[in-house]
């Protein structure tokens, strides 16, 4: 298996550290409020339907819709092969959230809106912390 493109990896904190490692076992998870039910991304201290500030991560199916996207062609700093697609999902099994991501296992010709897509974590080790690696949450076309 080859190495992973370079990446700027988040930057990690006890908020969101569930994040971005939930993906060893290979699990979207996104934070969802106690008191409302309502799903919370990116991370916050509170909820902005209630204000509750009791939230614990919960597992979503992993699945999503493109919203929007743009193919990368310029070679901005080292990273992903050319041409790439940035894009914006909508999150199945929680409302309102959306993620931005990367489309990967497809030519960037054959991305559209609307197209089901399903989570693929590409791993990274983290040089800040290397017991706890970053899983970054990169969507791939389902299969058909």
């Amino acid at each position: 298996m080859s190495e992973p493109p370079f990446r700027i990896l988040p930057r990690i904190t006890d908020r969101n550290r569930f994040f971005w490692t939930n993906g060893a076992d290979g699990t979207l998870r996104v934070l969802r409020c106690d008191a409302c039910d309502t799903f919370v991304h990116p991370p916050a201290p509170v909820c902005p339907s209630c204000l509750g500030s009791a939230m614990h991560p919960e597992a979503v199916p992993g699945t999503a819709r493109v919203h929007t996207f743009s193919v990368n062609h310029q070679s901005w700093m080292p990273g992903p092969e050319l041409p790439y697609v940035v894009a914006i999902v909508d999150v199945d099994g929680a409302p309102d959230v959306r993620l931005t991501t990367n489309i990967v296992g497809c030519a960037p010709d054959d991305v559209e809106i609307g197209m089901l897509v399903q989570v693929a974590f590409e791993r990274h080790d983290d040089p800040a912390d290397p017991e706890h690696p970053i899983f970054l949450p990169l969507f791939e076309p389902v299969g058909e």
